[in-house]
């Protein structure tokens, strides 16, 4: 029977050993991996502790977990944090469900009344909570080459971005510092102008620091100005634009279609077969710009445990509950909205 210890993810050798695990695992995922819940920590200030199952020395489970405390927000232990994946990777269901309690039982230590598991293995037994039906997963290889990929668009779509090709639009890729301020500074208007805090520029300093090659930023321009801007993570052969958005002036020159289809053909090059779209709610406008992309959704099942007597977080900008704050902050002036979103952002967790 495996035993769940905590890990020290300050030794190079625990972090070589789950990372060698993440890797082999079927649902081993970027969200796994020690990077991950080290720039988040070091990025927004959140405590990582990462589950490690073990048998016969071997590791034989993980279970990447955040505790995220926030003063509007309240306290949460996420796994993983900021991420849309994570949650228990094992060798059997068996050690899934003691990972999972070993999770539970160190909520309770840090006084954060609920546990979000965000995809991996769904734990068995009483007291969890399986939302289904609610997020859906968007992904689908890659085509052979640039004109193929192209065709694999529906027509729709396709024709827009066969109009963002005639436009005068530089497409760059990197992680610099000046890669680094484009994209922060793009993505930054584009939330705000979603109606929702933007997150401290640290935590995307972080993951591109932490991930090394295995991201980058691509930034689409037009005259030296940059129009929409996204970073990517790769892992195991498939790419993931995690943030990204646009300007209000992109939509004209149609940079948002340039920068998915450019990005496609960016991880192709980089020796990608994949392309993850990542998640989206069913019946919002994400969800259908992905269908219209040609992407099927897969519907995703995730886990929650919430102590007795209490309420679990509500942090999705969806909510009914959120409408007043998300139409007065998409008024808010950018400069307002830099200075005090990361402080909000740092602790949705």
């Amino acid at each position: 029977m495996a035993g769940v210890r905590s890990a020290d993810l300050a030794d190079p050798s625990t972090r070589a050993a789950i990372d060698a695990y993440v890797e082999r695992h079927p649902q081993g995922s970027a969200f796994h991996r020690a990077a991950w819940s080290r720039a988040v920590e070091r990025g927004c200030g959140q405590a990582a502790h990462y589950l490690v199952a073990e048998a016969g020395g071997a590791v034989a489970g993980l279970l990447p977990l955040t505790a995220v405390h926030s003063p509007l927000f309240g306290r949460a232990l996420v796994s993983a944090g900021f991420a849309v994946g994570g949650g228990p990777i094992a060798d059997d269901a068996a050690t899934v469900d003691r990972l999972a309690e070993a999770g539970w039982t160190l909520a309770g230590r840090l006084s954060c009344p609920s546990l979000e598991l965000r995809g991996g293995a769904v734990p068995s037994g009483p007291g969890w909570h399986v939302e289904q039906g609610t997020y859906a997963g968007f992904a689908r290889p890659l085509a052979a080459d640039d004109e193929a990929e192209l065709l694999v668009i529906p027509r729709k779509q396709r024709a827009e971005v066969r109009k963002a090709q005639g436009f005068d639009l530089a497409v760059t890729t990197g992680s610099g510092e000046a890669d680094r301020a484009a994209h922060y500074a793009v993505y930054a208007e584009s939330v705000r102008n979603l109606g929702t805090p933007v997150f401290p520029r640290s935590l995307f300093d972080a993951v591109l620091d932490g991930f090394g090659d295995d991201a980058d930023i691509l930034t689409v321009s037009r005259e030296g100005a940059p129009l929409a801007s996204v970073l990517s993570l790769y892992h195991k052969g498939v790419v993931m634009p995690y943030w990204g958005g646009g300007t209000r002036a992109a939509r004209s020159w149609r940079a948002n279609d340039m920068m998915y289809y450019a990005l496609m053909l960016h991880a192709r090059r980089r020796g990608c077969a994949a392309f993850d779209f990542g998640r989206s709610k069913f019946g919002t406008g994400a969800f259908a710009f992905k269908k219209n992309w040609g992407f099927e959704p897969e519907p995703l099942a995730y886990a929650a445990r919430t102590a007795d007597g209490q309420q679990p977080r509500e942090i999705n900008p969806l909510s009914p509950r959120y409408r007043l704050q998300v139409a007065l902050w998409q008024r808010l002036p950018l400069a307002v909205a830099n200075r005090i979103g990361p402080c909000i952002a740092k602790g949705l967790g």
